[in-house]
């Protein structure tokens, strides 16, 4: 079974990757998706807040799924539901496996990876207490309340101050939930500001900063919560301690890409990210190989996914036709107070427009400036009001500004 292109993932990502190739002109398209049905995350996120950037009005998240879906069914794109992709090897061979099909080796010219991400687990994280029924992860909830119609509990705390958990406090209390606070390590939250405002503060729920989960209590359901304050190393001050009797502990303690098919078949990964190192391009480490969205760092806002894998399906295309131009590769680099940036590296003689890249910084600052360097050079200069981790940054170098560069580039926040 041969393909020009196989998109391995039928999420906002995926979608709007092939669509891209699909309008460049490559005829032989197949979206690989292990869910029941396209639209991946989004299905589950019935809120509004989607689409402004890429459709200029406020859709919700199957809505804004929808829209893609439509097109994507408009065209001839191939598509294979409920498969799971077992491998992925060097010469681009992809093993897959479903119900229907069996065991299938479908053969590529190019790939373009957009599995997206998953949840951090109590797990991952090692809270400390008893193992009851009623803690789970918030896009579990999400899941149960929206998508299969079960309400997870009753008397509600939420641990971690993200996007995922701050939408479900909402959620839980519109469901007749008490959500008794929201609770959070750092000493800001990991939200988009206006979720806070219209999550939490309207919805009278307190947000404790600077405090963790130190001890879960319950024999067969949940029945108890213990918090308790942190210091500057984030270990938990005795006699701060406070109780909450709980049924429900929901976990919204960040976001992995789920990349391991993404290792198994040797690419490069950055761990600052836990994605992946691509170039101006998309390309990953392994060439014909092209990876956007939630798989490569985990985004705020699905209109900026959607932005970046069209570029992906683009250069894909243009790979697909043997167009993709390479030439000497420089590297990005994280400066001051820059926790990581996306595209990793570069090639200039290859850039056809300008470089838009994606970075968050590493606390809360006011009145800065993002400079980027080549050497002793200043390349360009761009000021911003506010600045925090949960909230990714975006910044477009104009190709003429990179055109005669020869040194990495350096990427920092300085005093404006």
């Amino acid at each position: 079974m041969e393909y020009d292109l196989i998109v391995i993932g039928g999420g906002p990502a995926g979608l709007a990757a092939a669509y891209e190739a699909h309008k460049e002109g490559i005829d032989k398209i197949l979206i690989v998706e292990r869910d029941k049905e396209l639209g991946g995350i989004l299905n589950q996120c019935i809120h509004n807040g989607f689409g402004l950037h890429t459709f200029k009005e406020e859709l919700t998240g199957p809505e804004y799924a929808e829209r893609f879906i439509d097109m994507v069914k408009n065209t001839n794109i191939e598509i294979k539901l409920d498969t799971m992709v077992l491998e992925i090897e060097e010469d681009k061979t992809v093993h897959a496996i479903n119900t229907e099909d069996g065991y299938m080796i479908l053969k590529a010219k190019s790939i373009i990876l957009a599995m997206g991400c998953r949840e951090r687990t109590r797990g991952a994280i090692a809270i400390p207490g008893d193992r009851p029924s009623g803690v789970l992860t918030a896009g579990a909830a999400q899941r149960y309340i929206n998508m299969e119609g079960y309400m997870p509990g009753k008397e509600v705390l939420i641990l971690g101050s993200g996007d995922i958990g701050l939408i479900m406090a909402r959620r839980m209390s519109l469901e007749g939930a008490n959500v008794k606070a929201v609770v959070e390590l750092m000493p800001y939250s990991n939200g988009l500001n206006r979720n806070i405002v219209q999550c939490l503060n309207d919805y009278d729920i307190p947000l404790y900063l600077s405090h963790t989960v130190v001890d879960i209590v319950g024999k067969d359901r949940l029945e108890k919560v213990v918090i308790a304050k942190v210091d500057e190393n984030r270990a938990p001050i005795k006699g701060t301690e406070i109780e909450f009797n709980v049924d429900t502990l929901l976990l919204s303690v960040g976001l992995i890409p789920e990349n391991e098919l993404s290792s198994k078949a040797g690419i490069d990964g950055d761990r600052r990210t836990n994605g992946l190192i691509v170039s101006e391009s998309m390309e990953t480490s392994i060439e014909g190989v092209f990876a956007c969205g939630n798989v490569l760092h985990v985004h705020d806002l699905v209109d900026f996914v959607s932005e970046e894998a069209s570029r992906a399906g683009k250069y894909a295309a243009e790979y697909i036709r043997g167009e993709l131009k390479r030439g000497k590769s420089l590297k990005v680099i994280n400066g001051k107070n820059i926790n990581y940036t996306v595209p990793q590296k570069i090639s200039v003689d290859s850039m056809k427009d300008n470089l838009t890249m994606f970075m968050r910084v590493n606390n809360i600052y006011h009145d800065k400036k993002i400079v980027v360097r080549s050497g002793k050079d200043i390349v360009a200069e761009f000021k911003r009001k506010h600045l925090a981790p949960s909230e990714m940054e975006k910044i477009i170098l104009k190709k003429s500004l990179l055109v005669n560069i020869q040194e990495d580039l350096v990427v920092s926040l300085e005093e404006a």
